[in-house]
């Protein structure tokens, strides 16, 4: 039976942050320079825990440069090989790397593993760390078998779906970001879940920032209404709607302009399409939140996000924010108090949406203001709170063990599952 493990409310106000100094290994198959919402809130996690003492071996693919971010001593980085996603060659996955693993943490043992990939690096960190008997966190982050109807391979989905179900229901947790995806994992066989939310750096997004120099670059007036996304651009954030949705914010209002910040395979189509915005490309740091406080309203079509960073980084910013009723818009945001929502299935009422606030501006205000209020709660030092919490339930001896599937126990799984056959698989 599955068992979730829900936070009752998304970053309790009574959670104080465990005082065990741990040693973490965290292993993902992205991270900084890589330019994505993974990448950037694993670095944000792993800052967060090593400023609280936190003694972290953090295992990543090269990425061929520097990660950009200074370590601190007490984080040591472990690189391992990886080859180019296709379609995205910037990115890289990490190759198989057990029999390094395996030496690696029985040699310097850690407390826990913390497992954010479910590719072949993190295939290898689940497998070395049930041989060692190592608690293990996972996080499911990535819909990938939302993606497949995307790339024309929907058949995949099922598959998909039934390795990560058997991934993650062998670790000890699995953190997830929503309540609604927790239970959608659950009726789908995935257990020991637990709601842990993602944070939004308050400080560097924030409507404070907003440039009118920016804003005369793009041609627009200061009454004008910038229509802003900032995401991939790829098939799989239905982008074809964004532009559907602008299309109908232009009949309204003629001076309006569409502002993608992002990069992807779809960008050459999408200029083709809609010549006159503005495609400003990846944009990091304190240039992003620029960019974010510059505009005024954020449309985010995307139905295969766990998360989508973006909504709160948006609503931070102090921007409107038009969504779906999914993700972190769908546990953000309540329609006419600080944003709006479609229904799922409904795009063209996510064009009636935008279409709507295009010919209120005043309201685009009110929303604006209100959404950042909203996100203040979700700072970053009370989510690594939450991840702490995870951390020390799992280090206790009564915990792992109650945690570990009967089936798994009665055949030692996390005790080592038999030398002979481990070494077959490596």
């Amino acid at each position: 039976m599955s068992v979730i493990h829900a936070v009752e409310q998304l970053v309790p106000s009574d959670h104080r942050p465990t005082k065990q100094r741990l040693r973490l290994a965290i292993v993902t198959e992205t991270y900084p320079p890589e330019v994505n919402g993974v990448a950037q809130t694993i670095a944000k996690v792993v800052e967060g825990l090593s400023l609280n003492g936190h003694t972290i071996t953090l295992v990543r693919p090269s990425q061929g440069s520097p990660s950009g971010r200074p370590l601190s001593p007490n984080i040591r980085e472990v690189l391992v090989a990886g080859v180019p996603i296709p379609k995205y060659r910037q990115f890289k996955i990490g190759l198989p790397a057990i029999r390094k693993l395996t030496r690696l943490w029985r040699n310097e043992r850690p407390d826990l593993v913390h497992i954010v990939t479910e590719g072949p690096l993190g295939f290898s960190a689940l497998l070395a760390a049930r041989y060692l008997g190592i608690p293990v966190a996972s996080e499911f982050r990535t819909n990938f078998h939302s993606y497949c109807a995307h790339y024309g391979v929907g058949w995949l989905a099922r598959p998909i779906v039934g390795y990560l179900r058997w991934f993650h229901n062998r670790t000890h947790r699995t953190m997830v970001p929503t309540r609604r995806l927790a239970a959608e994992l659950a009726s789908h066989g995935f257990e020991n879940l637990q709601v842990v939310a993602r944070g939004v750096d308050t400080r560097l997004f924030d409507s404070a920032k907003r440039c009118p120099a920016l804003r005369d670059s793009w041609g627009v007036s200061v009454n004008s209404l910038v229509v802003l996304y900032v995401g991939r651009l790829a098939d799989e954030k239905n982008l074809p709607l964004l532009l559907s949705a602008f299309e109908r914010i232009h009949q309204a209002r003629s001076d309006s302009k569409l502002v993608l910040v992002g990069d992807g395979p779809a960008r050459a189509n999408l200029a083709r399409r809609c010549p006159q915005a503005i495609f400003a490309g990846i944009r990091k740091g304190e240039e992003l939140a620029r960019y974010y406080a510059s505009g005024d309203l954020f449309l985010f079509p995307s139905l295969t996000e766990t998360f989508g960073n973006v909504t709160p980084e948006a609503m931070a910013s102090g921007l409107a924010v038009v969504a779906y009723d999914h993700a972190a818009a769908g546990e953000l945001i309540q329609t006419g108090e600080n944003g709006v929502l479609a229904e799922p299935t409904k795009p063209s009422q996510f064009c009636d949406l935008a279409e709507h606030l295009a010919k209120h501006p005043n309201e685009v205000v009110r929303l604006g203001l209100r959404a950042r209020q909203t996100v203040l709660r979700l700072g970053w030092p009370t989510i690594i709170d939450e991840v702490e919490k995870v951390y020390a339930e799992l280090c206790k001896p009564s915990e792992l063990a109650s945690s570990v599937p009967d089936n798994e126990r009665s055949r030692g799984c996390f005790q080592g599952e038999g030398e002979e056959g481990f070494k077959t698989s490596i």
